[in-house]
């Protein structure tokens, strides 16, 4: 058994084989950039107005003479003296002789003649050309996560395809005899099943859709026959369940015979103390505990991260704060704890309901409190370490 900080240590030293595809930019959300990406065209590609109103030729007088109109998306670029006035629209292309724009709210117009209530100054209200990018300027490193905000960047300045990172494959196996569908009648013994759900669940919330998801009754032929498919076509392999020491509990036996080197198997946490980490030269093995807050909290804490640092991304650890602890805790034993909490305006509140058979808590938690496993006692007011749920 290892404590926390060592597993996670063996996690962070995963190395993973990135494959790179090409896609519509439109079809790349969620991704992470395979190659940086350099702006093709100035942004903005001409000077620009930033206002509706109107572009000036400056003058020494705040009286000036209207004599044309250029609406965005218009190609007009007239002529323009001293003292001389377009008017403009917000996004529309300065004329090459303007000066200035003042916004219309900041003058009076007498039909062709526009009084301005102060005078404007070199510049004003002028998106200058590549102000926000030049042309052949790094858009966007390798390793960015594609989000809404940079997919419209991107587009802005022309992009049509991207080079990303292809997404793992992802096996999700659910064991148990006792685990039936929802909709169906309960016998004695039996419970629904969740784990499968909330595990893909989980995964495509964080970014990774390519999930396959198996039920396995406990049936050591079938769980070796199942596992090691599995793991000869998929990048992970997630499994609930069967990890543990029952008499049916099949799937560290089957792993291990298969020929998957383990990492480690069990930690000193609660809950997902029987947790299993395992590779092949092609695959990432998880066994997770089948109770499902334990299920999710090693999700949470170690697949997630491993399924970030395959596609690449830097920051692939749970966002943490410390904040200070509402009302005192203490624990037995040299485990640590990952306690399901809600952050306030006055600190973080560990919940009720902290079993890891129960996700009663979980569907309230904004956040996980990581108590180390040699500390005790914690202080009501004293500052813990927080880790922010996705």
């Amino acid at each position: 058994m290892i404590y926390v900080e060592e597993a996670k240590k063996i996690v962070k030293s995963l190395k993973y084989k990135q494959r790179r595809i090409e896609l519509p930019l439109e079809d790349a959300l969620g991704y992470v950039l395979a190659e940086a990406i350099y702006a093709p065209i100035n942004m903005p590609p001409f000077d620009q107005s930033a206002m509706d109103g109107y572009a000036l030729k400056l003058g020494k007088t705040l009286n000036y003479t209207l004599i044309d109109e250029v609406q965005a998306g218009s190609t007009k670029n007239p002529k323009m003296s001293s003292g001389e006035a377009v008017r403009i629209f917000t996004g529309a292309a300065i004329p090459s002789d303007a000066d200035a724009v003042m916004m219309q709210e900041k003058t009076v117009r007498d039909g062709e003649q526009l009084r301005l209530e102060k005078q404007a100054f070199p510049g004003q209200n002028i998106r200058l050309l590549g102000e926000q990018i030049k042309k052949g300027a790094l858009a966007l490193d390798k390793g960015v996560l594609l989000t809404p905000a940079s997919v419209g960047f991107l587009a802005g300045i022309g992009v049509q395809t991207v080079k990303v990172v292809e997404q793992p494959s992802i096996a999700i196996v659910v064991t148990g005899d006792e685990l039936v569908k929802a909709g169906q009648d309960l016998k004695r013994g039996q419970i629904y099943e969740s784990n499968g759900i909330m595990l893909a669940a989980a995964a495509k919330d964080t970014g990774f859709n390519q999930i396959d998801l198996i039920s396995l009754k406990d049936d050591y032929p079938k769980t070796l026959e199942v596992l090691n498919a599995q793991i000869k076509t998929k990048d992970f392999v997630l499994i609930s369940g069967g990890i543990s020491v029952g008499d049916y509990d099949f799937v560290g036996k089957a792993l291990l015979e298969i020929g998957v080197e383990q990492l480690f198997y069990k930690v000193r946490q609660k809950p997902g103390k029987p947790m299993f980490l395992g590779r092949t030269s092609n695959c990432t093995i998880f066994a997770l505990p089948g109770n499902p807050a334990a299920a999710l909290s090693c999700f949470y804490q170690y697949v997630l991260m491993a399924l970030k640092q395959a596609v690449g991304l830097p920051n692939f650890e749970l966002k943490k704060l410390w904040l200070p602890l509402e009302e005192a805790y203490s624990k037995k034993g040299e485990r640590a704890h990952f306690l399901k909490a809600k952050i306030s305006p006055t600190g973080v509140k560990i919940l009720q309901k902290q079993s890891s058979a129960m996700l009663f808590s979980f569907a309230y938690a904004d956040a996980l409190i990581y108590i180390p496993h040699d500390k005790m006692t914690t202080a009501a007011g004293e500052l813990v370490e927080v880790h922010l749920l996705p």
